[in-house]
C-alpha cells in the first residue's frame, strides 16, 4: 500500500510539472530588457520598442526635442535608437523566438476520434482521445533548447543595436566632415575668384605674363570643381546620416555643428583588449548559446532516434450486439527501415558547423581588436601632428607672409600661392580628425560597444590655443582699374581655426 501510494504521489508531482510546463505564458518584456540594460549600460542611451499610438507619440515628443538644437554626436545616435525602422524590424525577432519558446513549453493538444457504422441487423459507435506521449517526454528539454535560443536571439538583436549606434557615429562624423570641408573649399573658391580677377586685369594693363595668368586662372578653375564636388560629398553624407536616424519630411532639416569635436588632449593606455573583447561582445555570447542549444538538440536527437512517434489512447466504443468496449491503444513507428542514424548524423554536423563558426567568430573578433586598435593609435598620433606641428607652422608662415606683403616686402601673387599651400594643411587636418573619431568608433563596436570602463574617463581638454588655429585663405582686394601696378590693400583676415571655423 505504501509504495503503491509513493508511487501515485510521484505521478502525481511528474503530471503536476509537466502541467505547469505546458502553461508557458510570454514574459512582460517580451526579452526588451536586454537590448534596453545593453543600450544604457554600454552606450548610455534609450530605447523603445513603438508597439502602440502612445509609444509613437512618446518618440516623436523625444525627436523633436533633440533635433531642436544642433545635433551632437550622442544626440544623433539617440535619434537612431528611437526611429531607425530597421532596428524596429529587428525587435521583431524577439516577438518571434518567444512565441517559439511559449509554443515549446506548452502541452500538445489530445485528439479526438469518432466513428459511426451500420450493418443490416445494428450498428457500431467508435470514440477514440488520444495524446502524444513522446511529445511530453520530451517537453522539458524541448522547452530548454527554445531557451537557449531565445537567449541567443535576445544577445543578437543587442548586438544589432549596438551595430546602428555605430553606424550612426560613423555618419555623423562623415557628414560634419563634409560640411566643415564644403564650407572651406567654398572660402578657397572665394580667395581664388578674387585672384583670378586680380590677374585678370593686371593682365590686361599688360603687367603680368601669360603663364602666371594661367596658373591664376587654373587654381579658380580647380576650386571651382572642388566646391561642387565638396559639396555633393555633403549632400551624400548628410542623407547617409538621415537614413540612419529614420528620419523624413521637416525632420531632414536638422542642424549640425560647424566642425566636428576636438581631439582629445591624451589618448588613454589600453590593456588587455582581447580578452575584453572576449567578455564583452554579444555576438560571442549569441554564438556560444546557438552552440549550447544545438548541444541540446543534438543529446534530444539521439535519445528519440528510435521512437519518432508514440501515442497513447483510450478506446470506448459500442455495437448493439456487443455493448461497450472499453480500453486502449498504443502506437508506436517500428524502426525497421529508419533508425534514426540520418537523423542523428544531420545533428552532429550542425553541431560541428556551429563550434566551427564559433572558433571562427572569436578568431575574427581577436584580429578586428588588435586592426581596430592600431587604426585608433595611429589616427590619433596623425591628427595630434596636425594639431600641434603642421597647422601652427602653417599658421606662422601665414602671419609672416601677411606682414611682408603689408610691408610691401611679398607681392599679392605670393600671398596667393601661400594660400594654396595653407589648403592642404587644413584639409589634411579635416580629415585627421574625421578619422580617428571613426576609429574611435570602430574600436568601441570591436570591442562590444564602449571601451574599457578606465579609458571611458578622459582628462579634461585644456583650452585651444593660437598654436592649433589653421589660417583661413587670404583673399587680396581687387586694384582700381586705374592704377593696376599698385598694390592692393590688404588687411589681416580673423584666422579659422584648424577645423574651418
Amino acid at each position: 500500500m505504501m509504495r503503491l501510494l509513493a508511487h501515485r504521489r510521484a505521478t502525481s508531482i511528474a503530471l503536476a510539472t509537466l502541467f505547469m510546463a505546458g502553461c508557458t505564458t510570454f514574459s512582460k518584456d517580451g526579452g526588451f530588457n536586454t537590448v534596453s540594460l545593453t543600450a544604457s549600460e554600454r552606450l548610455g542611451k534609450d530605447v523603445v520598442y513603438v508597439k502602440t499610438d502612445e509609444d509613437r507619440e512618446a518618440v516623436f515628443r523625444r525627436t523633436q526635442e533633440l533635433l531642436s538644437k544642433p545635433l551632437g554626436m550622442d544626440e544623433a545616435v539617440q535619434v537612431a535608437l528611437l526611429n531607425n525602422r530597421g532596428l524596429q524590424a529587428s525587435y521583431g525577432e524577439l516577438g518571434i523566438s518567444e512565441a517559439d519558446l511559449v509554443q515549446a513549453g506548452r502541452l500538445p493538444n489530445p485528439g479526438f476520434t469518432f466513428s459511426r457504422t451500420h450493418w443490416s441487423d445494428g450498428f457500431g459507435i467508435s470514440r477514440t482521445f488520444s495524446m502524444g506521449v513522446l511529445a511530453i517526454l520530451t517537453l522539458p528539454v524541448a522547452t530548454h533548447i527554445e531557451s537557449q535560443r531565445f537567449e541567443q536571439t535576445r544577445l543578437e538583436t543587442a548586438n544589432a543595436m549596438l551595430a546602428v549606434a555605430a553606424d550612426t557615429r560613423k555618419a555623423y562624423v562623415s557628414a560634419v566632415a563634409a560640411e566643415q570641408a564644403a564650407v572651406y573649399a567654398a572660402q578657397v573658391k572665394d580667395s581664388a575668384e578674387a585672384g583670378a580677377e586680380l590677374a585678370l586685369r593686371m593682365r590686361q594693363a599688360g603687367n603680368f605674363s601669360k603663364l602666371d595668368y594661367a596658373r591664376e586662372q587654373a587654381f579658380y578653375a580647380e576650386s571651382v570643381a572642388e566646391v561642387a564636388k565638396a559639396t555633393q560629398q555633403s549632400v551624400s553624407a548628410r542623407e547617409k546620416l538621415t537614413r540612419m536616424m529614420g528620419l523624413w519630411g521637416s525632420g531632414t532639416q536638422f542642424k549640425l555643428p560647424e566642425r566636428l569635436p576636438d581631439l582629445p588632449n591624451d589618448r588613454p593606455q589600453l590593456n588587455d583588449l582581447e580578452g575584453f573583447a572576449m567578455r564583452n561582445r554579444l555576438d560571442i555570447q549569441a554564438a556560444k548559446q546557438r552552440t549550447q542549444s544545438v548541444a541540446s538538440s543534438l543529446g534530444l536527437s539521439k535519445a528519440t532516434r528510435f521512437i519518432n512517434a508514440l501515442d497513447v489512447g483510450y478506446l470506448n466504443n459500442f455495437e448493439t450486439d456487443k455493448g461497450h468496449e472499453r480500453g486502449y491503444e498504443i502506437s508506436v513507428e517500428i524502426p525497421i527501415f529508419d533508425w534514426g542514424s540520418a537523423k542523428v548524423a544531420r545533428a552532429e554536423a550542425i553541431y560541428m558547423q556551429s563550434a566551427n563558426r564559433l572558433a571562427q567568430t572569436a578568431i575574427d573578433a581577436r584580429s578586428e581588436v588588435r586592426e581596430s586598435y592600431s587604426a585608433y593609435v595611429t589616427s590619433y598620433d596623425v591628427a595630434r601632428h596636425y594639431r600641434d606641428e603642421v597647422v601652427p607652422v602653417r599658421k606662422t608662415i601665414s602671419d609672416e607672409m601677411l606682414l611682408r606683403y603689408n610691408g610691401m616686402l611679398a607681392s599679392v601673387f605670393e600671398l596667393l600661392a601661400d594660400s594654396r599651400e595653407q589648403v592642404a594643411a587644413v584639409n589634411g587636418y579635416i580629415d585627421a580628425l574625421k578619422d580617428f573619431w571613426l576609429a574611435e568608433t570602430d574600436l568601441q563596436q570591436s570591442l562590444g560597444g564602449r571601451l574599457p570602463p578606465l579609458a571611458m574617463t578622459r582628462a579634461p581638454e585644456a583650452p585651444r590655443s593660437d598654436a592649433t588655429d589653421a589660417p583661413a585663405p587670404q583673399t587680396p582686394s581687387a586694384p582700381a582699374q586705374e592704377s593696376p601696378l599698385s598694390a592692393p590693400t590688404m588687411q589681416p583676415a580673423s584666422p579659422t581655426n584648424s577645423k574651418g571655423e
